[in-house]
């Protein structure tokens, strides 16, 4: 009969210890990296609401259909597509001097999240922001440039 001598550790343990920490990283470094992610997407829907305000705030001092709008919301998140950009005027066909409101929108957006082993797709929600007309008039406005 073969005894086993419980005080001093047995040849066939060695590397259980690297076995079980291989096994546990896996699912760890997955949540840890999901968290980071997950607070990735919420930062870049903290972007786009940021953007379609100053897309709004530009849309109502600048001249009407202004390229600056897009420009400065796809410099300030990056991205953001201009097809994405939707620039409304109220009531529709109105001018500079008839126009009441200016809505801003961002919609169709999807973000990929970069989770390991899990191919994750965010589609976000549409963001838009409504202010009422300013002057809608890029003369001598340094904010239209």
């Amino acid at each position: 009969m073969k005894r086993f001598n419980f005080s001093a550790p047995q040849a066939s343990q060695r590397g259980v210890a690297a076995v079980e920490f291989a096994l546990v990283a896996v699912i760890l470094f997955t949540v840890l990296f999901g968290i980071m992610e997950f607070g990735r997407v919420v930062f870049m829907m903290n972007t786009t609401t940021e953007a379609t305000r100053l897309g709004a705030r530009l849309a109502v001092v600048c001249d009407k259909d202004d390229s600056i709008i897009t420009t400065r919301m796809t410099s300030l998140a990056g991205f953001l597509n201009p097809a994405n950009i939707n620039v409304t005027y109220s009531p529709g066909g109105c001018n500079a001097d008839t126009c009441s409101y200016v809505t801003v929108s961002v919609t169709g957006l999807t973000i990929q999240a970069l989770v390991p082993l899990i191919p994750i797709n965010f589609n976000m929600p549409a963001f838009s922001t409504t202010l009422p007309r300013e002057s809608m008039s890029s003369l001598n406005n340094p904010v239209c440039n």
